[in-house]
């Protein structure tokens, strides 16, 4: 154990007793800061099982060191400060009803929220809000695979790439799975070009144009082949595919229903209490 942390711990001890003669709630004390109290219960739980006493010393020594800085500034403020600035009462009451309040919508939208979304809503969300789904950057569908230039079979490879072919594919698959040092042949899916462009070496100063003219890419350099077929784009600005946008719209239709629940919720417990005769506007003298 440190110096320091042993003689806290000593003056701990100490001060228990002679701090408890100051204290008015009659407390076991470890330590004071101006009016200020640390009791020992205030600390319970801060040192985990298993300890060491060296670690738990230097635990509460920082607990305290802490304390101890953040009581001093506090008196500081509470000498410079007006009465009025110090009035914090209001802004607590209000922040305690913000987290009552949310805490009940959470929990409300736990219970109460159907997650149930078809797929005649997702399309139905896609065509009433078109706006919502202009593409920010060019997408393709592409398959794509890097591989060493001592890989067998090279030549069979860059036909099974461009190939359409069932038979093709599942080779390229199987030789993928033993050869590629990274490959994607997901080609059903939508990915952002820029995602490719981080993958294969590819030069370009016109993404849209470099889309409209190549399908099949081949680049090598000084150990490794990547190979590059893309099979579809849609350039930004244009709409974007439902099924890029899918899971926006399933977020989207969640975020509605939520709001709209906690909406109604709102306006029935307006219209409770005006039932129940709990609301008035009263004038002022």
């Amino acid at each position: 154990m440190n110096q320091s942390a042993f003689l806290l711990i000593v003056l701990f001890s100490i001060s228990c007793n002679l701090l408890r003669k100051n204290n008015p709630e009659d407390k076991e004390v470890l330590a004071k800061a101006y009016d200020y109290f640390l009791y020992r219960e205030d600390i319970e739980g801060l040192i985990p099982k298993g300890s060491s006493k060296e670690d738990s010393a230097d635990i509460v020594k920082n607990y305290v060191d802490n304390w101890f800085l953040r009581k001093s500034v506090l008196h500081k403020a509470e000498q410079n400060l007006t009465d009025e600035k110090k009035n914090v009462s209001k802004q607590l009451d209000e922040y305690r009803n913000s987290l009552v309040t949310y805490a009940y919508e959470t929990e409300l939208v736990r219970q109460k929220l159907d997650t149930a979304i078809g797929l005649d809503e997702i399309e139905d969300f896609y065509r009433s809000h078109p706006q919502n789904f202009e593409l920010k950057d060019n997408i393709i569908k592409v398959i794509y695979l890097k591989i060493s230039k001592k890989s067998p079979k090279l030549e069979k490879v860059k036909q099974w790439y461009k190939s359409n072919s069932k038979k093709d594919r599942e080779d390229l698959a199987e030789y993928c799975h033993q050869y590629a040092i990274n490959y994607y042949l997901e080609d059903n899916t939508w990915l952002l070009f820029d995602d490719l462009l981080k993958e294969i070496p590819i030069k370009t100063y016109d993404k849209e144009q470099f889309l409209q003219n190549n399908r099949n890419i081949e680049i090598e350099d000084s150990s490794l082949i990547y190979l590059v077929n893309i099979k579809g784009f849609m350039i930004k600005n244009s709409l974007s595919p439902l099924s890029f946008e899918k899971n926006n719209i399933i977020s989207m239709i969640m975020n509605e229903r939520k709001l709209k629940l906690i909406e109604d919720m709102e306006h029935q417990a307006l219209e409770d209490a005006r039932k129940n005769g709990q609301i008035e506007l009263v004038k002022a003298n």
